[in-house]
C-alpha cells in the first residue's frame, strides 16, 4: 500500500511503530522494520554510547529504513542528532517540538524529521519550521496525552498542514488504519500495539497484565509526572493519586537520583534537563520535578517486571487487545484487513 508517508520513508506499509521507552529496542524496531513498518528506537532513557550501540545493533538485523526518537529539550540533543546523522538513521521522530535549528540541521543531511504534536497549533508550528511529517496523537493514546479525540484532532490537522500526517491514538488493526485513510491521514503509528507483540521486551507477566485490562482499567492521570499520562490503573497508580505533596516529591528526588546513577548524567545535567522541559511544557518547578518519576517508574514495570512498583503507559486499545501476536503476524494480518475493508467498500 502506497502513501505519502511510505514514499517519505522508503517502508512497504503506512505504519509506525513508536518510540516507548524501555519498550521499542533493537529487537522491536528491527522486527517492525523487516516486517514492512517504521520502527522507531526510544533513545530518552539511553546514554549516547548505548544509543550508538543500539543503532549498529538495528542496522545489523534489518537493511529497512527506521527511526530515532529525540527529545528535543534533552541537553545533549544536538551531540544525538550529529549521531544519527553519522550513523545513516533514516528519520529522526521526537516527542517534543524540535526547534526550527535543529530540524535545518537533520533536513541538510538528509535525514526525514517527523515530529508528534497533541494540537493543531503545534502542527501549523513545526510543518511552518520545515518538518517532514508529522504524527498526530489524539487522547485515546497511552503515555503523555490531550484530550483531544483522535476523530476531532485528526481532521483539524489534515486540513492545515500540507505534509504528510500520521494518525495516532486509537489505532490497532486495519479498520482503524482505513479510517485514518479516510480523515486524510498518511499512515498510523501504534505504540501499545506494538508493546503486545512477541518481539517487545516487556516481561510476560506484564504482557499479561494490559491483556486482562478493559477499557475501564485504563486512566488519566497527572499525579505521577505533573503531565497528563494514559496509563494502566494499578495500585501503584491509585497510591500516587493518594500521596500528599510531600511525599510524592520525595518520591521524585529518589527517582531522579536513580535515574542520573543509571544514565551517567551529572546532577546539572539533569538541571539543565529540567529547565528545558519546564519551559517547553510550561511546568512549574514541582511539576518539572515530578517528571523524574516517569522513566523509573516505567523501568519498573516495562524491565524489571514488578507492576507493584512501576506503572504502564497504555492507549485505551489495551482493553480491546487479546493476543501477543509477532510483528510480522501483526503487519500482516492488519494490512489483510485493510485490504478487504477497501473491497467491501468498494474502493479500487
Amino acid at each position: 500500500m502506497e502513501t505519502p508517508l511510505t514514499r517519505l520513508v522508503g517502508v512497504r506499509y503506512p505504519i509506525v511503530q513508536t518510540g516507548m521507552g524501555w519498550v521499542a529496542g533493537p529487537r522491536l524496531v528491527s522486527a517492525a522494520a523487516n516486517a514492512g513498518a517504521l520502527g522507531i528506537l526510544a533513545s530518552a532513557t539511553m546514554s549516547l554510547g548505548r544509543l550508538r550501540s543500539a543503532i549498529r545493533e538495528v542496522k545489523s538485523r534489518t537493511s529497512a529504513p527506521f527511526g530515532v526518537n529525540l527529545r528535543a529539550d534533552a541537553g545533549d540533543a544536538r551531540d544525538r542528532v550529529r549521531l544519527i546523522v553519522a550513523e545513516g538513521v533514516r528519520v529522526a521522530s521526537f516527542a517534543l517540538a524540535p526547534s526550527e535549528a535543529l530540524i535545518g540541521e537533520l533536513k541538510a543531511a538528509g535525514v526525514v524529521v517527523m515530529p508528534s504534536v497533541g494540537a493543531r497549533r503545534h502542527a501549523e508550528k513545526v510543518a511552518a519550521w520545515g518538518a517532514d511529517a508529522v504524527v498526530v496523537q489524539g487522547g485515546e493514546g497511552g503515555g503523555h496525552t490531550g484530550d483531544v479525540a483522535t476523530s476531532v484532532l485528526l481532521p483539524q490537522v489534515v486540513d492545515a498542514v500540507d505534509i504528510p500526517v500520521v494518525a495516532a491514538g486509537g489505532f490497532h488493526d486495519g479498520r482503524g488504519l482505513v479510517a485514518a485513510l479516510a480523515y486524510g491521514a498518511a499512515g498510523v503509528a501504534m505504540g501499545t500495539r506494538f508493546l503486545l507483540t512477541a518481539e517487545s521486551p516487556v516481561p510476560d507477566a506484564v504482557k499479561a497484565r494490559y491483556l486482562a485490562a478493559t477499557v475501564k482499567d485504563v486512566t488519566l492521570t497527572s499525579r505521577v509526572d505533573g503531565l497528563p499520562h494514559r496509563m494502566l490503573r494499578t495500585e501503584m497508580v491509585t497510591s500516587l493519586e493518594r500521596s500528599g505533596r510531600a511525599a510524592t516529591l520525595l518520591r521524585a528526588l529518589r527517582h531522579a537520583a536513580a535515574f542520573r546513577r543509571m544514565s551517567g548524567q551529572s546532577w546539572p545535567a539533569l538541571a539543565r534537563d529540567g529547565r528545558a522541559l519546564k519551559r517547553a511544557k510550561h511546568l512549574t518547578w514541582p511539576q518539572a520535578l515530578l517528571a523524574a518519576n516517569t522513566p523509573m517508574l516505567l523501568k519498573s514495570a516495562m524491565v524489571d517486571g514488578d507492576t507493584d512498583r512501576g506503572i504502564m503507559a497504555a492507549g485505551q486499545v489495551a482493553g480491546v487487545l487479546t493476543d501477543v501476536p509477532t510483528c510480522e503476524e501483526l503487519i500482516t494480518g492488519l494490512m489483510k484487513e485493510a485490504e478487504d475493508t477497501l473491497r467491501r467498500l468498494g474502493a479500487p
